[in-house]
């Protein structure tokens, strides 16, 4: 990402792109809670995921899939609009589910374009809860993330996302006819298949050194204990996992809008992780 600065003292002058001089967004689209941070702001805006058409009520993310992306798009301008500057444009850094492919960033752009943005820019779930929790990325890394109603077991090697699996299964189903014991369970499954058909030994040095836990499920003791024991690994919660992601995206924003090749850098596209 960086370029060696020039040395010759004719070289001209470039001013900062714009959208390092204005305002960025760090957001976290979740199927039952959409998380926020601006740049400069203190605090986190966390709000449901939900419009109000008429009389009702949509929810317009579901199963980590976007559904309504007007509603989405409406929904973000309810949350964000009125913290926003009149004028000017921004940097988005956007998570996104990491089996959620092209359809989903495709979506989510078309819907953050009521934010009006300079750039998106995309990060795996998985990645930004490693951010967030300082984990050393330069070793296999296994991150759990048990949402609302998604459930996610990736494989980081280097940072980059080289396995994962999912299921359309989270906290907000449990009840007494989906005990926790469903949801360990199937997190359990994952990862033994993931071992199974690793042919290297990535999954099983990740695993050995410990689970990355994210997610309102991490909140649960019940489910650190179960998939603990069933796993028999160590299973970390990360601090505050309910907003790992959106603050691992965060990182990501002040670090693309702080890099000293900003004088050098061309002014970035959107582009997929």
């Amino acid at each position: 990402m960086t370029t060696p600065r020039s040395h010759a003292v004719t070289a001209p002058y470039r001013p900062w792109p714009l959208y390092r001089q204005c305002s960025g967004i760090a957001l976290d689209l979740g199927s039952a809670r959409t998380r926020a941070w601006i740049s400069g702001r203190r605090s986190l805006l966390d709000v449901p995921t939900v419009t109000f058409p008429g009389d009702g009520v949509i929810h317009p993310i579901q199963r980590g899939t976007i559904v309504d992306t007007p509603g989405t798009a409406q929904m973000l301008d309810r949350l964000l609009g009125h913290h926003l500057p009149r004028f000017g444009r921004r940097l988005i850094v956007l998570t996104a589910p990491v089996l959620g492919g092209v359809a989903f960033r495709t979506e989510a752009r078309t819907a953050v374009e009521v934010l009006r943005p300079y750039a998106v820019l995309t990060i795996p779930t998985a990645r930004a809860v490693a951010m967030a929790a300082d984990a050393d990325l330069t070793r296999p890394l296994l991150v759990v993330d048990i949402g609302a109603h998604l459930t996610e077991v990736t494989l980081l090697t280097d940072g980059a996302v080289t396995d994962a699996r999912h299921t359309a299964l989270g906290i907000s189903d449990l009840d007494s006819l989906t005990p926790p014991t469903q949801i360990a369970d199937a997190v359990v499954a994952m990862v033994t298949t993931m071992l199974e058909q690793d042919h290297t030994t990535q999954t099983l040095d990740a695993l050995q050194r410990g689970v990355l836990l994210a997610g309102g499920g991490a909140l649960r003791p019940d489910l650190t204990y179960r998939l603990t024991r069933q796993l028999h690994a160590p299973v970390r919660p990360v601090p505050a996992p309910h907003t790992a992601a959106v603050r691992g995206a965060a990182r990501l924003l002040e670090a693309a809008r702080t890099h000293p090749s900003t004088t050098r850098t061309p002014e970035p596209t959107a582009h997929p992780h």
